[in-house]
């Protein structure tokens, strides 16, 4: 065997032509841009929801500091090693929160626009975009499971911070947006429409049942 091994050495002493040693100067700097590159996207879709949304995109803007909050916990919980790819993934997922948003925003927009009072179109609103979130997130789900079993590491990262980042915004978005909704703007009338970025002619009319007989509520027929 040691003559087998022996066979292919040639007899010629390895020496060092040159040297050279790469410290971690250039990923700490891709870091760093990476990092503010995030904060000023951040700051610019957050500015861009308040003044098209109003209030509601300042409830939003509020919605995505606690989403980022409990995703860094969670982050730290794993733990999760935010890569160029983990921070990607994370700026992305942000992109989606705001998503979801912008859909139950423009769902309550409509619904008070057909009339519904406030209270009814904040419901209607979260109501009728969940199914858009739910599936357009599970796609996501699907595809970053797929990425993270069959990808490389850095692909892995990214896929996981992605992941993540869904799940908590699907709950940042149905549950803390809609609570806080509830919270500021009460179960009353908007008598200022200009909060949600709409015009007083741009509400409908709804229609108030005062007092009927018996008989024809029944099958639903007003006075």
């Amino acid at each position: 065997m040691v003559n087998l091994l022996n066979a292919g050495a040639l007899p010629v002493p390895a020496k060092i032509v040159e040297e050279n040693t790469v410290g971690p100067t250039l990923g700490a700097d891709s870091v760093a841009k990476s990092q503010k590159a995030g904060i000023i996207g951040l700051s610019i879709v957050m500015i861009f929801m308040i003044l098209y949304y109003r209030v509601p995109g300042l409830i939003a803007d509020i919605a995505l500091v606690i989403y980022s909050l409990i995703l860094f916990a969670l982050f730290k919980t794993i733990p999760v090693t935010l890569t160029l790819a983990g921070i990607a993934g994370f700026i992305l997922s942000i992109g989606m929160a705001v998503d979801a948003n912008i859909l139950i925003f423009e769902r309550t927009k409509e619904e008070l626009r057909a009339g519904r009072n406030l209270f009814t179109a904040i419901n209607s609103g979260f109501d009728r975009a969940f199914t858009s979130i739910f599936d357009s997130n599970m796609t996501t789900i699907i595809t970053c499971a797929i990425l993270y079993l069959l990808g490389t590491s850095v692909v892995k990262g990214f896929a996981l911070t992605l992941f993540i980042g869904v799940i908590v915004s699907m709950f940042s978005a149905i549950t803390i947006t809609k609570n806080f909704m509830h919270l500021i703007f009460g179960t009353g009338e908007l008598k200022h429409p200009a909060l949600f970025g709409l015009r007083k002619d741009e509400i409908g009319q709804s229609f108030e049942a005062v007092e009927t007989k018996r008989e024809k509520a029944r099958f639903g027929i007003l006075d």
